[in-house]
């Protein structure tokens, strides 16, 4: 989730009918932490590469299930987790048309139930980033040659990369996992993404 994402639409035209219905809800329930339109873009396209199964960590109300969700082909189903009760209600009801998503209320480790992925979204949970969050094991998430997304880092200009003033453990975590080949994506001046794809 990003701090001000819902807000970063705004005026933006050209959107995928299902974003436009989650950012509708998340306008209606003050909800500001939507995945920037970036990020958005970059998951409608990495879903569109992925002929099984997609999962996702920290639902919100949607925006980024949405973005994956138009980008997926026929067939591919989708799963997301949502901790908080209303939050993952209204998700629900954004895709009460599409049986192909699933919006489950729980910890971000429910995933686990609906796995392995191709594709694997770490938002809410498994991302490492903050003290007692335990990162998400993509050996056993990710089908091999599987994808993970980890975002809401800020770029970085040296190595190792710092945040807040001290050595960026998380993205470390990511970028030299031993199973994955993990690049930083940057998707704005202020934005970038982790993505790795499981070795095979």
């Amino acid at each position: 989730m990003t701090l001000h994402g819902t807000d970063a639409y705004s005026g933006l035209p050209g959107l995928p009918p299902l974003v436009r219905r989650a950012l509708g809800v998340a306008r209606v329930q003050g909800f500001p932490y939507s995945c920037r339109p970036e990020q958005g873009r970059l998951l409608q396209v990495l879903a569109g590469g992925v002929g099984g199964r997609i999962g996702e960590t920290g639902t919100g109300v949607g925006v980024g299930l949405a973005w994956l969700a138009s980008g997926a082909r026929d067939g591919v189903r989708l799963f997301s987790v949502e901790r908080d009760a209303g939050r993952a209600e209204a998700a629900a009801e954004v895709f009460r048309d599409r049986p192909e998503v699933t919006v489950v209320r729980g910890d971000w480790q429910e995933i686990a139930a609906h796995g392995p992925f191709e594709l694997l979204v770490l938002d809410g949970g498994g991302q490492g980033k903050v003290p007692g969050d335990r990162p998400a094991d993509v050996e056993r998430l990710l089908v091999p040659g599987g994808t993970v997304v980890v975002d809401d880092f800020t770029p970085a200009d040296q190595w190792p990369p710092r945040f807040g003033g001290d050595v960026d453990r998380a993205r470390l975590h990511w970028l030299e996992h031993p199973a994955l080949r993990a690049v930083e994506v940057r998707l704005a001046a202020d934005l970038c993404a982790v993505v790795g794809t499981r070795r095979r």
